[in-house]
């Protein structure tokens, strides 16, 4: 699985697609400034609202469902990959959030 660094997709956000996973309990605290936030269990239904010509990082909390998320996703013809750490890292690292 293509993994990502949080500074690698801090940089990248600008111009890919940042994709959330968590449950929305979990937005508390905070999210990746532009992220689209559709969580696991809705992504069958809401996979048109990204855009399937931009690549996609997805993040989840640690980056076990981010991985499971790329690899639908790939599998579906979008070109995705996991950033590692998730959230946690992301915040850890203190970089910013929405």
């Amino acid at each position: 699985m293509p993994e990502t660094t949080i500074t690698e997709t801090d940089q990248r956000r600008r111009t890919e697609q940042v994709l959330d996973v968590r449950e929305d309990f979990e937005l508390v605290d905070g999210m990746i400034p532009g992220a689209v936030h559709i969580p696991m269990g809705q992504l069958n239904e809401r996979v048109g609202e990204l855009d399937a010509n931009r690549p996609v990082i997805v993040v989840c909390r640690s980056g076990n469902r981010s991985a499971h998320v790329a690899d639908a996703l790939n599998a579906a013809g979008y070109t995705a990959d996991t950033m590692a750490g998730g959230m946690s890292a992301w915040q850890g690292a203190g970089l910013p959030t929405a």
